[in-house]
């Protein structure tokens, strides 16, 4: 497979990786089935998360007697320098690797978060003492925020930005891209396939080869998937005439429903978690049913019918999301995920 080297972090990997958010919805057995089909056809990066509940371990299970050759990344959204430590040697033992090779930020989407994690005690220092260690080799950072990535891409301290870039979300191409190459940093792609909302992998694909020093990481859960994508990537071919023309009017029709979690709808008045409602399909097609009823969508769950729908979080989203309506089926589709695992 094609290889890209992650800017100035000078990481070799295939052109395209793994994503470890979809494994902890399936068996230890198909998880590691799927990632070693996965290195059988060449991919050689591998991204995952402290907060991806199984996934670590998963990923260490697949890996044993095959390390050589990989660049491992995680990340964290730990925000203290012993918090993320913590994480760090956590990361290290379930992955069963000395050294990670890429350690993130994870999920730096506000002034407040990077306030903390890069003030005094904060988790970028914790980064820092971990890499003079030799517990990482290298610091990037993930976001959901199109404002704050680019401040944090002119941060010499980081060498990779995580953000995500599809059909739908295609706003990064016009400054963010550019400053990041500008600035040597490696682009890693999330939500190629729109954190699921997209279902037409050679079209999302295709559309990502006309950027060939990229690096997506799509989440797959089959040997199927990941030979699918393999195939697109490996193909080289780029959307052509009807083709580019078709998955624009997917994209243009997705693109009045989906949340690009930039948070600036947030706060609400009455403390509903409107990012996490926005999304909260996805969490259960993506997500195990504990980490959906205890993580991200217990929110959703409690919280989700205490809107009023004051039209504040319309009103500030730069995007014109009907997010009233969003937030009404998804405390609705909540409701039901909870009364149908015994939480009501």
């Amino acid at each position: 497979m094609r290889q890209v080297v992650l800017g100035k972090s000078g990481l070799k990997v295939s052109a395209v990786g793994f994503g470890g958010i979809p494994i902890q919805r399936v068996s230890l057995d198909q998880a590691v089935r799927t990632l070693r089909a996965a290195l059988d056809a060449g991919i050689t990066f591998i991204d995952t998360a402290a907060g991806y509940t199984d996934s670590q371990l998963k990923i260490g299970e697949a890996i044993k007697g095959r390390r050589d050759g990989l660049v491992i990344a995680s990340k964290s959204s730990q925000k203290t320098r012993d918090g993320i430590l913590a994480d760090v040697d956590r990361a290290r033992q379930e992955l069963g690797v000395k050294t990670i090779d890429l350690y993130q930020l994870h999920g730096v989407s506000s002034p407040q978060t990077w306030e903390a994690v890069s003030g005094p005690d904060g988790a970028l220092e914790g980064l820092l003492a971990a890499r003079d260690k030799g517990l990482i080799a290298h610091i990037g950072f993930s976001s959901h925020n199109l404002d704050i990535a680019l401040n944090l891409v002119r941060e010499e301290v980081f060498e990779t930005v995580q953000f995500p870039f599809n059909l739908v979300t295609a706003e990064p191409a016009e400054k963010l891209i550019p400053l990041a190459r500008k600035r040597h940093l490696g682009f890693i792609v999330m939500k190629p396939l729109c954190g699921g909302q997209y279902d037409n992998a050679e079209f999302a694909f295709k559309f990502l080869n006309g950027f060939p020093d990229l690096v997506p990481i799509p989440g797959t859960e089959s040997p199927e998937q990941v030979r699918q994508i393999v195939e697109i990537v490996n193909s080289g071919a780029m959307l052509r005439g009807a083709e580019k023309a078709q998955a624009q009017q997917i994209a243009a029709s997705l693109g009045k429903l989906f949340c690009r979690r930039c948070g600036y709808c947030q706060p609400c008045p009455q403390g509903v978690p409107i990012t996490n409602a926005m999304v909260f399909e996805g969490f259960l097609r993506r997500f195990p049913v504990a980490k959906i009823l205890e993580g991200p969508g217990k929110g959703v769950i409690e919280k989700a019918d205490l809107c009023n729908e004051c039209g504040q979080c319309e009103e500030k989203c730069p995007y014109n999301l009907p997010i009233r309506q969003t937030v009404k089926r998804a405390g609705e589709l909540a409701k039901k995920f909870a009364a149908e695992h015994g939480r009501t």
